[in-house]
């Protein structure tokens, strides 16, 4: 049987964390409609009436192995998200975890709730048993590709010609070590993401 963890818990005073997968995708949706920063960056246009019904249930490709997909949000006193996040245990080989979607309310950017977030989460995942953090960020998005790199992250493959929404984006598929390793070590695990390598990320 394939192992589930349990969620993270908030390391923000007045956030809850809320599995979106079994209550939330109306609060998701409202979420991703008055936060449109994200979308407009990566996409072109605003959130469509179905993408938290996608982000949730969405399936990933047949030929990319993994253990199991988290959906959850940072939630207030009141019932409205903060942040949301979209996590992928053991993606392409054990001990990669990838992040989907990793989103703050824009209204918090610049408070350094993101990095906060974004800590606890990297903790939560190396307890259970993360290796190797792994994402992909859209080359051009320039606040999320100074994000992640200050988290640590590296490059360790691109994508070009990649449609998301009514854009046609080239995705650069960063990494992070969790413990002392080295890309080598990365490119040994996950054969996709090696130089020589063209397949979609």
């Amino acid at each position: 049987m394939k192992s589930i963890v349990e969620l993270p818990q908030s390391p923000l005073q007045g956030l809850s964390v809320v599995d979106l997968v079994s209550q939330g995708e109306s609060a998701l949706q409202a979420f991703f409609e008055a936060n449109p920063l994200y979308f407009l960056a990566v996409h072109g246009e605003p959130a469509h009436s179905s993408e938290a019904h996608e982000e949730i249930y969405g399936a990933l490709p047949a030929d990319l192995p993994y253990t199991h997909k988290y959906v959850f949000g940072y939630q207030d006193s009141s019932g409205q998200l903060a942040a949301m996040a979209n996590v992928i245990s053991d993606l392409l080989a054990h001990g990669i975890w990838h992040i989907g979607t990793f989103i703050v309310a824009t209204a918090r950017h610049g408070t350094g709730d993101a990095q906060v977030l974004y800590g606890s989460l990297e903790y939560w995942a190396r307890q259970a048993g993360a290796c190797w953090m792994r994402l992909g960020v859209v080359r051009g998005h320039l606040r999320a590709e100074a994000f992640w790199e200050r988290q640590g992250y590296l490059q360790v493959a691109e994508r070009s010609g990649i449609a998301m929404g009514r854009k046609l984006n080239s995705i650069r598929v960063m990494a992070k070590p969790l413990l002392d390793q080295s890309l080598p070590e990365y490119y040994a695990l996950a054969a996709r993401d090696r130089p020589a390598s063209t397949n979609a990320a």
